[in-house]
């Protein structure tokens, strides 16, 4: 008998569809790749617990080693880890949120060996040694130390003649500098002195005497080069509109400075003004080429003299025809 087709009543229903016994070869199920591995921890921020941690661990180290004595000083009194942890973090929001400190030619200092760096001075007081420090040691690419020559009133003052020494600053002579260079460090000197730093208002960018050319012949006899430098917003820190000399007289000092707001001001007259400041390094003026006895005639200091001193001033009114303001 032949098979029986068997028609459904609900022909509108949608048929479903019913597998066959034949078993079909179904592609292979897709392997889950292994679970990657977790990324490891990352390294804690700045300003978090470990990083805390270690700074406080730092600072009582440091502060171990002070009170043991276990920190070396030069022969001139440079405190080098005092310099770097504490004198040089001090001096940094100065130099970078209040005078905004903009560096130029930085490349012109050598990486290594010995180089005289001859800056002008000016200010009433001498801050632009101290920003010209921080300049060399935060944007030369070898961190460099500036060692400045300084005057003999810096080394009678007491807490300044401390100070001055833990920073590495030395008499302004040419043995101590001498010394120095031929010890491969980078020397500053302002051979203006107390002339460019106290001079009046009116007279500011104008280069006084460099004297006779005593920083030439240390370069010449150590054979190192001259960097001439420019410092453009020390100027008007304390405007110098008068100078009290009898009262200076009595004091012993070489100027009692009278700015818009000091003495009237009392303690609140000493804050700077809060100029925008450059400083560019010039081409270094090579020495190393000179005889033994260039040292002695002073027809070549003169010459080498006045050559540093037109490119400082150079320097000078280029970078105050660039600026466009006093304070930005």
């Amino acid at each position: 008998m032949a098979d029986a087709k068997v028609i459904p009543f609900d022909e509108d229903r949608p048929r479903r569809r019913i597998p066959r016994r034949v078993r079909a070869v179904s592609a292979p199920e897709p392997v889950e790749p292994p679970a990657a591995p977790e990324p490891a921890p990352e390294p804690a921020p700045a300003g978090s617990g470990d990083g805390w941690d270690r700074r406080i661990a730092g600072g009582l180290a440091f502060l171990r080693r002070r009170v043991t004595g276990d920190y070396e000083v030069d022969e001139f009194g440079y405190d080098k880890e005092l310099t770097d942890q504490v004198l040089m973090s001090l001096m940094r929001p100065l130099y970078d949120k209040y005078f905004r400190v903009e560096v130029r030619g930085i490349e012109n200092i050598p990486a290594e060996g010995g180089a005289l760096i001859v800056a002008n001075h000016s200010g009433t007081l001498p801050l632009d040694g101290l920003m010209l420090q921080v300049a060399v040691h935060d944007r030369h690419p070898a961190q460099r130390h500036l060692r400045l020559l300084a005057a003999d009133l810096v080394f009678m003052l007491p807490v300044v003649n401390e100070l001055a020494r833990k920073a590495g600053h030395t008499l302004a002579c040419a043995e101590d500098a001498q010394r120095l260079l031929e010890a491969g460090e980078l020397v500053g000197v302002m051979p203006e002195g107390f002339k460019g730093i106290g001079k009046p208002f009116g007279d500011r960018y104008k280069l006084q005497r460099f004297g006779r050319g005593g920083f030439v012949s240390t370069a010449l006899r150590a054979g190192t080069p001259i960097v001439p430098c420019s410092i453009v917003g020390a100027e008007e820190i304390y405007p110098m509109v008068g100078n009290a000399k009898t009262l200076a007289r009595l004091l012993g000092i070489p100027y009692f400075p009278i700015t818009p707001t000091f003495p009237w001001l009392g303690p609140l007259g000493a804050v700077p003004l809060p100029t925008k400041w450059t400083i560019q390094f010039g081409e270094p003026i090579p020495t190393a080429g000179y005889a033994a006895e260039a040292a002695e005639d002073p027809m070549l200091m003169f010459n080498l003299t006045d050559q540093v001193r037109e490119q400082i001033q150079h320097t000078l009114y280029k970078l105050l025809v660039q600026r466009r303001s006093v304070f930005f």
